[in-house]
């Protein structure tokens, strides 16, 4: 098939790799400042404590010792940072005050001229506790009489909703079927090599707190000022820093307010870079932290009628944004199928854990392990095939646009197709064969497939869903294109990248739209005292949003070169076809404006310019989101993102039945995000994505101990997949446009991770349904997956 376009879904050297490749990349921990000054942190040991009395007299003797900053100061100096629910009485700091609620929260932070003196000298820090009540499981938080962490706020209860949209009540009642169990997430991150770090200076002259950091989240400089009591434009964050991964994880709020204080009350540059442990432990980065009690109404034909989701997050012991991660999942809830009535009951808990922060698909991928568990038990249950049953359920590519039942238009999709192309990619009836050879040999085998869908573009329409005081209705992205005198383009952005190519993103639209070589096309990022509005690269929507933003401008730039040649033709422009850069008279090809031709006039030649059109050659141009910027109705009915990119997954996984240990021995994954604007890009991000999925599947938690201490606060017990876990993988594309973007283009950033926990969690199940065995508690560890054979064999003998 012939493509439409020129430079879009073509291979393409993506623009980051020459300073990626040869080690020219800019971290956090390269901005070198003069007189530069380094933080180290003192934590709490416990998970409740009152704060007795802090002595920080020998640590302000040690060598090259600064400052000693503890949380009555920087309290008394800051204000609150947000909280995005309806809680006023819940406060945060960057420093406890009076109190600690978790094991790992900082307590006073010491600035000295290297990391290793302020680490020596936070040692020496002396604090007295006296230790309180805690409580670590979220359903012993909810229960009358449980330890409060946050008296003030007089309940563990952070957030609760329940919505009913259709007929529940009515389906469970006419249905031939039904079934319940729980299932559960276990709290994983994304562990990205680079921790968070930050750097400030305060300017005294231009009153200006600069700011480098490794970020990741919208609204950063707002929240920075708002915090520090200073006017947004006292605030510039520097965007032109590379940031070392991050997928959601990097939001560091209290670190860049403690840093700004310190530089501003100091004078100094001051910067701070976690190391491994204040980051697994006190860094705000774990994630989900999820139980789901699910209950299916289906009759004997497979056909399910509808569905209850109550699920309960851990948020620990304070909530920034992870409250609406329980928000997100409502845009997909009933996944990829024609479910007519759901009933969905999210209800967030404090406990005294480290705080969960936004991770990867921002709840969606906790929400899509529930579904598909619950589709592969309704199979069990009729003993159908699984695959029959989802090709059953899914919605057709005939009903698209198709809403579903919480208010939210699936923009398009052929679900079926990309299935067949899956199992045929994976040759499905050779995996049948080799699960069951594995068995006859006396191996655990299973296959696991999983349907699901990547939500993509996303506004900030859960905000007001879970938070009825946030009117928030607007989560534009923009985008500035200049073209010099030369001739040359440049794109200038509002966003840091963690690798997910923006540059290259840019470049490559403008280039479409433009007709010029991507190659020769500059993209920078300007600080955000100089830039657009952005809401920052969260919730897949870059390629929509900054793309179409892009694409925008660059049709400004075009519809000005074709104006100046109208005029210079003295024609109208419907007279004219723009080619390679130039404009020529249609049928007259040799009555032609070249690019640099046309350029020049614009900078140069007045007396040649159109009426009304100012010299030069720029143009902005701001997004809104496509179908954003409504309210929810009072029943909870709200359009959340514009577009579904949609995967499947088949995995097959071998288990040693003497160790419990999984291998994953082949995986294909069918990927579906239209059109893909650099497909090198979208598949290293599905690869990444799986790799991930991998690891919460089967590996990743932050455990704690029952006096509430991270068991899990070291790479020795925080276990990540490597490449020895990680099998060979496929990717099958296919590609069915949306309606609402500039060239057709879906979301992709969180794909891969979105299917792969549900795929290989099936399929672990797939292999333990012979001995009579199931897990649906997440990470399915070697150990838990031993168990359960184990108690297998033991109720069998």
């Amino acid at each position: 098939m012939t493509s439409p376009f020129r430079y879009i879904g073509r291979k393409r050297r993506t623009k980051e790799d020459p300073r990626f490749v040869s080690g020219r990349g800019r971290y956090v921990a390269d901005v070198a400042l003069p007189g530069m000054k380094h933080v180290a942190l003192v934590a709490s040991p416990h998970a409740s404590a009152r704060i007795v009395s802090i002595d920080t007299k020998a640590a302000l003797a040690a060598p090259g010792v600064l400052y000693v900053l503890t949380g009555e100061e920087l309290c008394a100096g800051t204000d609150t940072l947000v909280t995005g629910v309806d809680a006023p009485k819940l406060t945060r700091f960057a420093l406890a005050k009076g109190v600690v609620r978790y094991a790992g929260e900082w307590v006073a932070a010491v600035v000295a001229d290297t990391r290793a003196l302020a680490e020596d000298a936070a040692e020496l820090v002396e604090i007295e506790y006296e230790t309180m009540p805690h409580v670590i499981d979220p359903e012993a938080a909810m229960a009358p009489g449980a330890p409060l962490v946050h008296p003030a706020h007089g309940s563990n209860v952070i957030l609760h909703k329940k919505f009913v949209w259709g007929p529940v009540e009515e389906a469970f009642a006419k249905a031939e079927h039904k079934l319940a169990f729980r299932a559960a997430w276990g709290r994983s991150a994304t562990v990205p090599i680079e921790t968070f770090g930050v750097a400030a200076q305060w300017n005294p002259g231009t009153e200006i707190l600069d700011v480098w950091a490794s970020i990741q989240m919208p609204k950063y400089p707002d929240q920075i000022a708002k915090a520090l009591r200073l006017p947004g434009n006292a605030v510039r964050v520097h965007y032109d820093v590379d940031v070392g991964g991050s997928y959601g994880v990097k939001r560091g709020i209290k670190h860049t307010v403690l840093v700004g204080y310190l530089a501003k009350k100091l004078g100094v540059a001051v910067r701070l870079i976690e190391d491994r442990l204040e980051n697994l432990r006190g860094g705000d980065m774990q994630g989900p932290d999820r139980i789901f009690d699910m209950q299916a109404a289906f009759d004997a034909n497979g056909a399910i009628r509808a569905m209850k989701i109550r699920a309960v997050d851990d948020v620990g012991a304070y909530a920034g944004r992870s409250p609406f991660q329980l928000g997100k999942p409502v845009t997909a809830i009933c996944g990829p199928y024609a479910i007519d009535a759901i009933e969905y009951e999210p209800t967030s808990v404090m406990t005294n854990k480290t705080p969960q922060e936004a991770v990867r698909g921002f709840g969606q991928s906790p929400t899509n392990f529930a579904i598909e568990r619950a589709i592969d038990r309704v199979a069990r249950h009729l003993g159908m095939d699984s695959i029959e049953l989802r090709k059953k359920n899914f919605i057709r590519k005939d009903q698209f646009p198709y809403t579903i039942p919480s208010g939210s238009t699936y923009d398009s999709g052929d679900y079926h197709a990309v299935l067949d192309k899956t199992l045929a990619a994976i040759d499905y009836a050779s995996l049948v064969h080799a699960r069951d050879e594995a068995r006859r040999s006396g191996r655990l085998a299973g296959i696991g497939v999983s349907a699901c869908l990547e939500p993509s573009g996303g506004n900030s329409a859960f905000e007001v869903l879970m938070n009825p005081k946030n009117e928030n209705t607007t989560w534009m992205d923009s985008c500035l294109v200049r073209v010099d005198l030369s001739g040359s383009i440049t794109g200038v952005i509002n966003n840091s990248s963690a690798g997910q190519g923006h540059e290259s993103l840019v470049s490559t639209v403008l280039g479409e739209i433009l007709e010029r070589d991507p190659a020769t096309i500059r993209v920078v990022r300007a600080d955000s005292l100089t830039a657009l509005p952005s809401n920052s690269p969260v919730g897949s929507r870059m390629a929509i949003m900054l793309g179409g933003a892009a694409a925008g401008a660059a049709k400004q730039i075009k519809e000005t070169l074709m104006a100046i040649a109208a005029h210079n033709f003295e024609c109208s422009p419907e007279d004219l076809e723009y080619r390679d850069g130039g404009v020529s008279l249609k049928g007259a090809s040799e009555k032609k404006l070249a690019w640099d031709q046309l350029v020049e006039i614009a900078h140069r030649k007045f007396h040649k310019l159109p009426p009304g059109l100012e010299p030069g050659l720029q143009a902005k141009f701001v997004w809104e989101v496509p179908t954003g910027g409504a309210l929810p109705t009072p029943e909870g009915r709200i359009q959340i993102y514009p577009c579904y990119a949609f995967e499947a997954h088949v995995v097959l996984v071998e288990i040693d039945p003497d160790t419990g240990k999984p291998a994953i021995r082949k995986y294909v994954c069918g990927h579906d995000c239209g059109v893909m604007i650099n497909p090198d890009i979208v598949h290293g991000m599905t690869y990444g994505g799986i790799a991930h999925g991998i690891g919460a599947a089967l590996y990743e938690k932050f455990s704690y101990t029952e006096d509430g201490q991270l068991a899990s606060g070291t790479f020795m017990d925080y276990l990540i997949p490597s490449a020895m876990e990680v099998p060979g993988l496929k990717i099958v594309d296919h590609c069915t446009p949306s309606p609402l973007t500039t060239f057709g283009q879906k979301g992709s950033g969180e794909a891969g991770y979105l299917g792969a926990p549900a795929a290989i969690a099936n399929a672990i199940n797939d292999a333990l349904e012979p001995l009579g065995a199931a897990i649906d508690t997440l990470p399915m560890s070697h150990l838990a997956i031993w168990k359960a054979i184990g108690g297998a064999s033991k109720k069998a003998a």
